[in-house]
């Protein structure tokens, strides 16, 4: 009897066994077809971006993505590839960042970063020129007040999809009427005094450059917005040959930009906190770390 049971209780294991193997292997079997599915690759914006560069600190950073490549393309070309992917409902992991109004438009969530090598929560700075504040002090004074939240931003670049920026200002402008006064308010007017914002080619900073060009022509200048690359930006601004930024993010997607130049720039502070970089995938994705992409 004692037999039977014994035979019994080691036919019962055996089954367990089996049935634990076969979930271990169909895990892993899932994970490499996600792989697969994904070519091992993870869709990036445009290289240089500071992004781009914390995205490859990652790659190195995890051993299970050793094999993995950071395909680099644009924005706009990531923004095509994830749009097709939620289409129909394919994984897809990407380098993205907020504010961005692809969370806005798409259920969309950030993967865990145990290590942190895709950085921490940052600020957008406001960084001027030396000297600005005696040439142009009605500018610096907007300048050194403008403030305003994710939600704020993201407004202006969710109406960027449907019409110009420079019309989203507008509407921003027309309906944030307090929050503008507060940037403004016992400001001097000025008559046609030239001046340029420098800023990155992204919606973000498009969105933020756009409406402070507006409320800065609203105090008299005439303003002009030029996209350039971080180095860039950064480089014109402590040479003087740009007036202002409202563009950097800092400590840690333009932090070395700002160490190069830190002696020759002057830094206004936060316009924005609360911004963000990260490895981004669909909602739909059943995985919710760095660490559950599968190695090659």
């Amino acid at each position: 009897m004692i037999k039977k049971r014994i035979i019994g209780i080691i036919s019962v294991l055996s089954f367990v066994f089996v049935l634990t193997g076969c979930g271990s292997s169909e895990s892993n079997s899932e994970a490499a077809n996600l792989g697969d599915e994904l070519d091992y690759t993870i869709t990036g914006i445009e290289p240089g971006a500071g992004a781009m560069g914390l995205a490859e600190d990652t790659i190195a950073g995890y051993e299970n993505l050793n094999d993995w490549e950071l395909f680099e393309s644009s924005t706009a070309g990531m923004l095509t590839e994830l749009g097709a992917a939620i289409d129909n409902e394919e994984p897809i992991v990407i380098v993205g960042w907020n504010p961005h109004w692809m969370f806005a438009s798409y259920d969309l969530k950030y993967l865990e970063d145990p290590k942190g090598t895709m950085g921490r929560d940052e600020g957008i700075h406001t960084i001027v020129r030396t000297g600005l504040e005696e040439d142009f002090p009605e500018a610096y004074e907007v300048l050194d007040r403008f403030n305003w939240e994710i939600e704020d931003m993201e407004a202006v670049m969710n109406d960027a999809q449907d019409m110009e920026f420079a019309e989203a200002a507008t509407k921003w402008i027309d309906t944030n009427q307090d929050k503008v006064k507060e940037w403004t308010e016992g400001v001097d007017m000025v008559q046609g005094k030239e001046f340029e914002l420098v800023a990155t080619p992204w919606d973000s900073e498009l969105a933020s450059g756009e409406v402070i060009k507006q409320v800065l022509e609203q105090q008299g200048f005439e303003v002009t917005v030029t996209p350039v690359d971080p180095a860039v930006l950064f480089q014109s601004i402590a040479q003087g040959e740009g007036d202002a930024s409202v563009a950097p993010w800092l400590p840690v997607t333009h932090g070395p930009f700002f160490e190069q130049y830190k002696d020759d720039i002057i830094d206004l502070g936060t316009n924005l906190t609360g911004a963000k970089n990260g490895i981004v995938v669909p909602s739909y994705m059943d995985i919710d770390s760095i660490e559950d992409l599968p190695a090659k």
